[in-house]
């Protein structure tokens, strides 16, 4: 068994003396884990970090078993984040949520390409990325299974002015419907609609808490730790930005 692919590096967890069993993501394998002998050497470790888009080259005898893992590095993400507190948040969001929340070898290519579309433009900043991180984030939860609702609002069926979510069915509510309730609901902000403009903090944490709520029920409810730290910290991240204006 046998296959060579471009893959994104969601986890490298040491094994033996320098070994490390190296977690993948792929367009066409999903998911998929390998064991990198010398993985965590001083000479392999930098290609084997959380984010890096590699040239990932799996073999095994059998298809159930781990198999050996070799790669080169293409992008270097996670140096390249280094330098930006809030790039490097994000790169460490969006692999954790992939690691925990995909199912083991099973392909998902828009998820994908959805990340290494990010990982591509970390350099541009990772503000004006984090819209597009929580629509990844969006899709993600629909691929699962627990999609959001966004075309018409629940309680009146109209399309226009859609301001809410309802945490407790995902569908959206429009805002004269929604306005009773404004406490209970969750903003909904417009670049998941497709609609632009008035993008900041304050929007990117909306759309965050939006998808977290269900990352955190849906997918994570009943894992240990719950939504990962990672995600965590990038919410927290974006709401010390929001705190400041």
């Amino acid at each position: 068994m046998e296959w060579q692919a471009p893959a994104v590096v969601l986890d490298a967890r040491p094994l033996g003396e320098s070994g490390a069993v190296v977690s993948l993501l792929t367009e066409a394998h999903g998911r998929h884990a390998g064991l990198a002998k010398g993985g965590a050497s001083r000479a392999q470790a930098p290609v084997w970090q959380r984010g890096n888009l590699v040239e990932a080259r799996w073999v095994a005898r059998l298809p159930d078993q781990l198999g050996a893992l070799t790669g080169e590095l293409v992008h270097p993400a996670a140096a390249l984040a280094m330098e930006d507190p809030l790039a490097l948040a994000l790169l460490s969001a969006a692999c954790a949520v992939a690691e925990g929340a995909l199912p083991e070898r099973e392909p998902h290519p828009r998820c994908f390409h959805g990340m290494v579309s990010l990982i591509a433009r970390l350099g541009e900043g990772a503000g004006p990325l984090l819209p597009d991180y929580v629509r990844w984030e969006a899709e993600l939860l629909g691929k699962l299974g627990y999609g959001l609702d966004l075309a018409r609002c629940a309680a009146t069926g109209t399309a226009e002015d859609l301001a809410w979510v309802s945490p407790r069915t995902g569908r959206a509510v429009s805002a004269a419907a929604g306005e009773p309730w404004a406490a209970r609901l969750l903003p909904l902000p417009r670049y998941l609609l497709g609609q632009w403009g008035g993008e900041g903090p304050s929007d990117w944490l909306s759309g965050l808490r939006l998808t977290g709520h269900f990352l955190s029920r849906d997918v994570f409810g009943d894992r240990p730790g719950g939504l990962p730290q990672a995600r965590a910290m990038l919410a927290d991240r974006v709401g010390t930005l929001d705190a400041r204006l």
